[in-house]
């Protein structure tokens, strides 16, 4: 992929997923070709905040028919990001074996999914 905006195309939005984003899982229409690491910097970068866990299935179309005319369903792939609602500074040692303690704040929620707590 070259670019993060191509990776993910669009929210998922059913009543499902609506009450599975106050858990802090939210669920979006991803690029069949994008991997689980892909997704995952997409959505770091895009939207501000820590994924703990990325999850993606893959749905082939299905067969329609509207009289003798048949036709199939266009395949697509969703992805389901779980977030961390509680991020705490990340921190990590040097060489010299110094604590260094980053200040990259990250947000809580996914505020652009439309859910507004």
């Amino acid at each position: 992929m070259k670019f993060l905006e191509d990776v993910i195309i669009k929210p998922h939005i059913t009543e499902k997923t609506y009450q599975e984003a106050a858990e802090g899982k939210y669920t979006f229409l991803v690029d069949p070709r994008a991997n689980k690491s892909e997704i995952k910097m997409a959505v770091e970068k895009l939207f501000q905040v820590k994924v703990l866990k990325v999850n993606t299935i893959n749905y082939e179309g299905k067969r329609k028919r509207l009289g003798v005319h048949e036709g199939k369903t266009p395949k697509y792939k969703k992805a389901i990001v779980k977030i961390d609602t509680d991020p705490k500074p990340e921190s990590y040692l040097t060489k010299g074996g110094k604590l260094v303690v980053s200040d990259k704040k990250y947000k809580t929620a996914i505020e652009e999914f439309g859910i507004v707590e």
